[in-house]
């Protein structure tokens, strides 16, 4: 199967690690070449592409491996696979580049959060006592006054806003910012559908069905089209069997016709993906449980809220009846009523004064109340079983799942 190159890719990439290899006088060469872009654009794919067209070997770092408990390990990996992929282009006479993937998020500070280490601090430093020193890098401890081939770095990541500064400046970092257009796409998408039969047209029109969509969301879809003959084949040899059929089976690897590769077929796939990914960025469930979190912790008894004159039950009888109390004073009536009126449903809470402090409250038993006299009651009924305590309503907006109302409605002095 041949992959297609982006052209602007190639030239790029051929253009930094040529320049590498030549002495070109007065002419200061960039060390590093940043690519960098939106996640799952085929950054690293294009890059081992462009190694294989020209005959280059990769020495590998991941983001991962910059991070070690032990301060200092990171960088001295770094010089180590740096002073090594040297002695492979001395040894082999052929070109060879250093490639660390995914360098944001090992050396990068996202925000206030992101913890920046010793090694996340060693790591910039090494980068750029290399950009700076390409034919001098030692190791910790030792020296080796023999010049090292200068090797050229290439690294990847989607926001290298993230790095520090001094390391991106130009000079040291010269940087790539790879944005498929829609040639790229169509290339790219016709080379993963090569051998499935897909004609030209065919391609356009599936790159513009789903034209916001990154590189790797074709290559998933083409590994989704599968699945129905996988679990065709699973529920054949049944579940208890598959880890025997598969792994270590005296009989041959099981096979797979062709699915159905038919471009309806692929875009009703790509649909159902694409419904999936919504799912993950509307639900948000974090932010919501952080939003809890912080308000359990920052927690202050909101103000009753006051009584609208629309609200109070008419003395002459023209207004229908509510349900009342004597146990409940006006305000709290008038609260239920508008967090009802809302289209949000009532919950009511209780606590002891110890579990107060660390906000451990509790259900009193109903939840989700929607209608007023089942409120009223439940609430007079959760204050005289819980007399002595902390006892609260609380608002709850059914459709987003979240709370918009906790009202303190008695305390342990027997206010209320």
């Amino acid at each position: 199967m041949s992959y297609y190159i982006a052209p602007r890719f190639l030239d790029k990439l051929a253009v930094h690690i040529t320049k590498n290899f030549l002495n070109l006088p007065g002419v200061r060469v960039p060390l590093i070449l940043g690519i960098h872009g939106r996640k799952g654009e085929g950054k690293t794919f294009q890059c081992q592409l462009v190694f294989e067209k020209m005959g280059i070997e990769v020495t590998l770092i991941s983001g991962g491996e910059l991070e070690s408990p032990d301060a200092g390990d990171p960088a001295r990996l770094i010089r180590l696979r740096y002073r090594e992929t040297a002695e492979l282009i001395r040894v082999r006479g052929k070109m060879c580049v250093l490639m660390i993937n995914d360098l944001d998020a090992g050396a990068g500070r996202f925000d206030e959060g992101t913890q920046y280490t010793v090694n996340t601090q060693l790591v910039n430093a090494t980068l750029m006592n290399i950009a700076d020193n390409p034919t001098d890098v030692q190791l910790p401890g030792s020296y080796d006054s023999t010049p090292l081939h200068r090797v050229p770095i290439i690294v990847t990541g989607n926001d290298f806003s993230t790095l520090y500064a001094p390391l991106v400046r130009d000079g040291r970092m010269e940087k790539f910012y790879w944005e498929p257009d829609r040639d790229d796409k169509v290339g790219i998408v016709g080379g993963i559908f090569q051998q499935d039969g897909l004609s030209q047209r065919e391609i356009e029109q599936l790159v513009g069905t789903f034209p916001h969509q990154s590189i790797d969301f074709y290559s998933a879809l083409r590994s989704r089209i599968y699945d129905q003959q996988v679990r065709d084949f699973i529920y054949q040899v049944g579940f208890e069997n598959v880890s025997l059929r598969v792994v270590n089976s005296a009989e041959k690897p099981p096979e797979f016709k062709k699915p159905d590769f038919s471009l309806s077929h692929l875009i009703e796939a790509g649909k159902f993906m694409v419904g999936e990914q919504q799912r993950v960025e509307t639900s948000q469930l974090v932010d919501e449980y952080n939003r809890l979190n912080r308000g359990r912790k920052n927690y202050q008894p909101a103000p009753p809220t006051p009584v609208t004159p629309s609200s109070q039950p008419s003395a002459n009888g023209s207004q229908p009846q509510e349900a009342t109390s004597t146990h409940l004073n006006l305000e709290t009536q008038a609260q239920i009523r508008q967090i009802l009126a809302q289209g949000h449903k009532i919950n009511f809470e209780h606590v002891d004064e110890r579990r107060f402090r660390t906000g451990s409250w509790q259900s009193c038993g109903t939840t989700h109340i929607d209608a007023e006299s089942d409120a009223v009651l439940t609430l007079e009924s959760c204050l005289a079983e819980y007399r002595g305590e902390y006892v609260r309503l609380v608002g709850i907006d059914p459709h987003a799942k979240r709370r918009v109302v906790e009202t303190i409605i008695q305390r342990p002095n027997g206010r209320n």
